[in-house]
């Protein structure tokens, strides 16, 4: 029977525990709950006396004897705490902290995930318990706790604390802050989303433009009130909203809903910067991407006279929800990134469209937009990602988890003519976005930089002696930008300045609007120039201007800048997966860069922008009206009929070409340029779940803390209890293998789901592969009865027994019926991509330091 104790009775041990937590706050806290896991006491309950809560029921003997245990547990707490306090004299780091997944007693004990994570920092940090039980999300150490994204919590941590806290059992990482980086009035028309005539109805007409979903968009800022934002005749956003904007209500409408700022974590990197509360866009990325996936229709939009015409967003019609992770100087800070996807998938969002990343970025454990991209599958939410500006040279791509959507840049068929006619009467191609109707086009003097490189980059020798009335020839580089070159020509008098672009660049120019008249050249016609000057005493040259030029038919060209694969984390997986227009996109903007006058009203508010980052935001859109047809399809599902219906021919019907005048292969291109029109309807899919890519994790060789990491918040699983699924056979639209060992065949499996026609036949076809290679398909012939069923069927790849001569061979599979073709890219390899490229990559190499 219970023996009921009088206060002045109880031990003095008993007496303090429950004077500093109460009864009731006593049996709910972790000391309790652990002190009983490990004495296996059983409690029966008697009425407490009213002298000490008359409320409360009263404790046995066996809580007696916990409570004394739980005073030494407290003690022993304040005491580290003590200490921690009184030794915090290191220096402070951001550290994303994976622990392990919180037992049933951290469950009942904490009423939410970010209470748990503020007690664990607390029992290492210097912080009063009071503050964090108030507001665990205002601690001065926590900076955020991640709910969706990952199992674990950003902090400010000394050396010694991390130490500390890498002996908790509940610690299983720490990994050290990182900076990411950020990476039209034509485009729908292009990629057929208006359709060529009424009769021929576009993309538009068959997604409702993207009614009713919710693009979230990462990046470093919006412009609100600007009119590619304007929400007239836009419904209000779907119930599902739960997202805030913080603009006021001028400003937020129903075209741009959500709007924030993530500057936590940055703010501490960088002492003294401002935060920036409201999310407005100092530069012009932000505004830029943001418009060209869902803007609004503006007619009359131009980017300083040029390219005059509609401008609008892929999916005009859907919502925009803003989330502000980067910032002018201080690049986009891991923890931001992190938690602003955290919160976008509670918010509601549909899609989300990331302009960042770091083709240095790592395993997938620590990359924040892996993280939370996966997290983002989960729920259904497809996510879109720049492949970086790191072209042309190779493994340079980023964002190669394969549950992201990879998105490489190439150039549209529209060109600003600008064309330079020397005094001999050789004519060269340049291009222009500043083409003034007052210019008179006749012949100047011609000069140059006299400085070692001629980049112009010398303000000394642009002086208004050398240049007024003049034309200058300058080469792209220096200490200077194009930009800020033209401005300095400009107030020194100068009449125009030829650009010429970099050596890597090739064919490809990304020109902008200078401050002065001004046409950009090839480096390879630069040549003609310096022959022709040095040839003549009094060189000569004149601009000819020749207006908006569309249907190039050499179009489109992969962009020397963008980022080309083999992937260095998955090789096995073909990244980037597709490429969309990224050069010299015309978009909203807080307002241009480098202009003097600009013609026009709107000219104020659109401006060229090139990059991977300006494809992503295209991809996004178009996922955005797929995702409208049909509302069912995964991620998975989208990005596969993205991929299996790309052009991989010119206007002209040859092989798309690359900036230097060669083929484009398929780690510049992915499966190729996006057909928005044949995606709506690609007949066939190759789909995944989240889950499917749990096995492959696991033969990547990830732990299974990095696993469940990477997973969360899906419950944990063992490797061990897993499938073997190498990269090859993943459920991937393109195919990667090396033939590196006898008998050089393999096997490849793969699944297709019938999203088209309820009865289809589909008979596989090779008849794009090169001579060198045998390819098989079983069984080469797939018969569908219903929709959303499922064939399965291998391909077997071989070189005829010998070890391939060239070290990349690229073929094409394609399933055919009589209304799809369903190609899938197949990329060979005679030798592994990298040398320390194994099937199973050790944990070692997928640990963050």
């Amino acid at each position: 029977m219970p023996i009921e104790l009088v206060a002045q009775n109880k031990p003095p041990q008993i007496s303090l525990t429950v004077a500093i937590l109460g009864v009731q706050p006593f049996r709910q806290s972790l000391w309790y709950v652990m002190a009983k896991k490990h004495m296996h006491a059983s409690f029966c309950w008697t009425p407490w006396p009213s002298s000490i809560c008359s409320s409360s029921p009263a404790m046995d003997y066996r809580e007696q004897r916990l409570a004394v245990v739980v005073f030494f547990f407290l003690a022993s707490w304040l005491l580290a705490a003590v200490v921690v306090g009184h030794n915090d004299h290191g220096v402070h780091k951001n550290y994303l902290i994976i622990v392990r997944s919180p037992y049933e007693y951290d469950r009942r004990v904490y009423k939410d995930v970010s209470s748990w994570h503020a007690s664990l920092l607390a029992s290492v940090c210097d912080q009063a318990k009071e503050e964090l039980e108030a507001d665990p999300a205002n601690a001065p150490r926590l900076i955020y706790s991640y709910r969706n994204v990952v199992n674990g919590f950003s902090a400010r941590l000394t050396t010694e604390e991390l130490g500390k806290m890498a002996q908790a059992d509940w610690f299983v990482k720490a990994v050290p802050e990182k900076t990411y980086q950020l990476m039209t009035t034509h485009t729908p028309r292009m990629l057929g989303l208006t359709g060529p005539t009424i009769f021929h109805a576009g993309v538009w007409n068959r997604s409702n433009m993207g009614e009713g979903i919710i693009i979230g968009v990462l990046d470093g800022g919006i412009t609100p009130g600007h009119p590619s934002f304007d929400g007239t005749g836009m419904p209000p956003p779907p119930a599902k909203w739960k997202g805030r904007c913080d603009f006021n209500s001028s400003a937020c409408n129903n075209k741009l809903i959500g709007a924030r700022s993530f500057f936590e974590s940055a703010r501490w990197n960088w002492k003294g910067g401002d935060d920036p509360v409201l999310p407005i866009d100092e530069s012009e990325h932000g505004t830029h991407t943001s418009s060209t996936a869902a803007g609004a229709f503006v007619p009359g939009a131009n980017a300083m006279g040029s390219g005059m015409g509609t401008a609008a967003g892929m999916a005009p019609g859907a919502h925009l929800a803003f989330y502000q992770v980067c910032f002018v100087g201080k690049g986009c800070d891991r923890d931001d990134i992190l938690a602003a996807i955290d919160d976008a998938m509670e918010d509601g969002v549909d899609l989300l469209s990331i302009s960042i990343g770091d083709d240095n970025a790592g395993d997938f454990a620590a990359d924040p937009i892996a993280l939370g991209g996966y997290s983002a599958i989960m729920r259904g939410i497809f996510v879109s990602t720049a492949a970086g500006n790191n072209g042309p040279d190779v493994a340079t791509v980023a964002n190669e988890a394969p549950w992201l959507l990879t998105v490489g840049a190439a150039t549209t068929d529209r060109r600003a003519v600008a064309d330079v006619k020397l005094g001999n009467g050789l004519e060269i191609r340049g291009e222009s976005y500043y083409q003034p109707s007052t210019y008179v086009s006749k012949l100047r003097p011609l000069v140059r930089d006299t400085a070692a490189d001629g980049t112009c980059s010398d303000k000394s020798v642009l002086t208004s002696e050398q240049v007024s009335g003049k034309i200058v020839l300058c080469y792209t580089g220096g200490n200077m930008t194009n930009l800020q070159k033209g401005s300095i020509l400009h107030d020194a008098g100068a009449a125009a300045v030829i650009i010429v672009s970099q050596d890597w660049a090739g064919s490809v120019i990304s020109p902008k609007a200078h401050a002065l008249p001004a046409a950009q050249i090839e480096y390879k016609s630069a040549e003609k120039i310096q022959v022709y000057m040095n040839s003549s005493k009094n060189p000569t040259a004149r601009l000819v201007f020749r207006g908006t030029v569309l249907g190039n038919r050499v179009s489109p060209i992969a962009a020397p800048f963008s980022s080309r694969g083999p992937s260095k984390q998955n090789p096995g997986i073909l990244k980037p997966d597709i490429t969309g227009p990224g050069v010299n996109i015309i978009a909203a903007v807080p307002k241009p860069e480098g202009l003097a006058q600009p013609p026009n009203e709107l000219a104020y508010k659109f401006d060229i922008m090139s990059g991977t980052s300006m494809a992503a935001p295209h991809i996004s859109g178009i996922a955005a009206l797929i995702k409208k047809a049909h509302p069912t399809w995964s991620p998975a599902a989208i990005k596969s009929a993205m991929m299996t219906t790309t052009d991989i021919r010119d206007r002209r019907r040859m092989p798309i070409l690359d900036s230097d005048g060669h083929h484009a292969n398929m780690f510049a291109l992915g499966a190729g340029f996006i057909n928005p029109t044949r995606a709506m309807n690609p007949g066939l899919v190759y789909n995944l779940s989240a889950h499917d890519y749990i096995p492959y994790l696991c033969r990547l060789g990830y732990s299974d803390h990095e696993m469940n990491s990477i997973i969360h918040p899906a419950p944990p699983m063992l490797c061990a209890q897993q499938p073997v699924v190498e990269q090859k056979d993943l459920n991937y639209p393109s195919i990667t293998v090396v033939l590196d060992e006898e008998p050089y065949a393999v096997n490849v499996s793969r699944a297709v789901t019938n999203v088209g026609n309820g009865k289809a036949v589909y008979t596989a076809s090779t008849d794009e592969v090169p001579a060198t290679l045998s390819v098989t398909v079983t069984p080469s012939r797939l018969r569908f009865s219903a929709v959303n069923e499922v064939q399965t069927f291998t391909v077997t790849i071989s070189s005829k027994n010998v070890r391939l001569k060239k070290r990349i061979t690229e073929g094409q599979l394609k399933w055919v019926s009589g209304k799809h073709v369903v190609r899938s890219p197949i990329v060979v390899s005679s030798k592994k991509f990298f040398q320390n490229q194994k099937n199973t990559t050790s944990t070692d190499q997928h640990t963050a330091g």
